[in-house]
């Protein structure tokens, strides 16, 4: 079973949408204890991220979850906010994050080379997928496209966790992956079919 970690920020129907079109059974989870039959996690998250942190160590879920992921190895999937709160850290608040991947998200504005690009970055993008990404084995062509709303990127401390990089005047972390852990800065559950194989390769791992 997919939980979909409803913790109070996130699109929580549009990937509920989602996995029904794909015939792959996902719930959401608000407590605590409707994380106990979860075989993969999605932490979904808009808006800012020290609020984010907030509600999710709020929500009483977060000791669950860091036993589900760092001891059991469930596959969880962070997407927009939720990959960020996967970072260290993150410029634009002063909460730590979950730092299960660790790294830092940075704001566009503070990259020259992004820094007169339109805030947020908005819209359709291609993504440069590294050969062996685990969500990208099955049913993508050469130059999947995916759905941005952001103006803060994931920089990942060890690049070998970067999956997928996507450019907005530089070439930044879009997707990144250690082990069980992945993270999206794009939303699949508005990316149309590039979407849809992503989460059920997801579902698959």
């Amino acid at each position: 079973m997919i939980r979909i970690v409803d913790y109070g920020v996130g699109n929580i129907q549009a990937f509920m949408n989602m996995f029904k079109r794909l015939d792959i059974p996902a719930e959401r989870a608000k407590r605590a204890g409707e994380l106990g039959d979860a075989t993969h996690l999605i932490l979904p998250g808009v808006g800012a991220f020290d609020h984010a942190m907030q509600l999710l160590n709020e929500s009483g879920m977060r000791p669950v979850l860091e036993e589900l992921v760092l001891v059991k190895q469930l596959p969880v999937l962070g997407v927009c906010v939720g990959m960020q709160m996967l970072a260290t850290g993150s410029d634009e608040g002063e909460m730590p994050g979950l730092n299960w991947i660790p790294g830092r998200v940075r704001s566009f504005a503070s990259r020259p080379e992004a820094a007169k690009m339109p805030m947020p970055h908005m819209g359709w993008n291609d993504l440069a997928v590294r050969d062996d990404a685990a969500l990208f084995q099955r049913g993508f062509d050469a130059h999947p496209q995916f759905y941005f709303l952001h103006s803060y990127y994931f920089d990942a401390r060890d690049k070998s966790d970067v999956a997928a990089t996507a450019n907005y005047g530089f070439d930044f972390d879009a997707i990144v992956s250690r082990g069980h852990i992945h993270g999206v800065q794009c939303h699949p559950e508005k990316s149309h079919h590039w979407g849809g194989q992503l989460l059920k390769n997801f579902a698959e791992s």
